[in-house]
């Protein structure tokens, strides 16, 4: 699978060097009065650069989840057993749980996934009715974030590289999501998919 999002990141890069290729050709002086002509009632190469590649943010991502992302997503608390907490999971088909404090404020302390539940009570041969999920949480302190801003390539980048596949997104007044390495991986694809497209289309356009 880490080869396989290289392999995107190495394509988005391949795509982008054509594109920002074909838009030095276009706007080289012998060609720009016929670029100008052809193109007048259209989006001008400087337009499709703005608003083309890498373009795509988590806050993108969060728009197309809708309520599964703006807050109601799954949680347990510190107190909760790690088998009540990977009930939930398997019970609403995710591999991650926020987990928030056992107090009245209830802030965020951590997120426990599948991985926690495999490396910290599989492998070790725990008891997962007896352990307590703050015991097995990767704690707040300790977490890779991303902002409603990251472009999707950059968490892309940040999940394969901690090896994570689920995310928060923080902004200035705390949590306000998660999105998952699928979410990620399908948006980068929909994006590549999008630029070689209008690349396409505008090749075709001819001279």
């Amino acid at each position: 699978m880490q080869g396989g999002f290289r392999s995107i990141l190495s394509h988005g890069n391949v795509v982008k060097s054509a594109i920002l290729q074909r838009m030095r050709m276009v706007n080289s002086p012998p060609l720009q009065p016929l670029v100008l002509k052809r193109f007048e009632s259209s989006a001008a190469p400087a337009r499709m650069e703005e608003h083309g590649f890498e373009s795509t943010t988590i806050s993108d991502i969060l728009k197309v989840k809708g309520k599964s992302a703006d807050g109601s997503w799954l949680w347990c608390t510190t107190n909760d057993s790690v088998y009540d907490a990977v009930q939930s999971m398997t019970q609403h088909n995710v591999g991650a749980l926020v987990v928030v404090k056992s107090d009245e404020q209830k802030s965020i302390a951590g997120i426990i996934t599948e991985r926690d539940y495999l490396r910290k009570i599989i492998v070790q041969g725990r008891s997962s009715k007896s352990t307590k999920v703050g015991d097995t949480m990767t704690e707040e302190n300790k977490l890779i974030t991303v902002t409603p801003d990251t472009k999707v390539l950059k968490a892309m980048q940040l999940m394969t590289d901690n090896r994570i596949r689920h995310i928060p997104v923080i902004n200035d007044k705390g949590m306000i999501g998660m999105v998952s390495i699928g979410d990620v991986v399908r948006a980068v694809v929909s994006e590549h998919r999008q630029e070689l497209d209008r690349l396409n289309a505008y090749i075709q356009g001819g001279y």
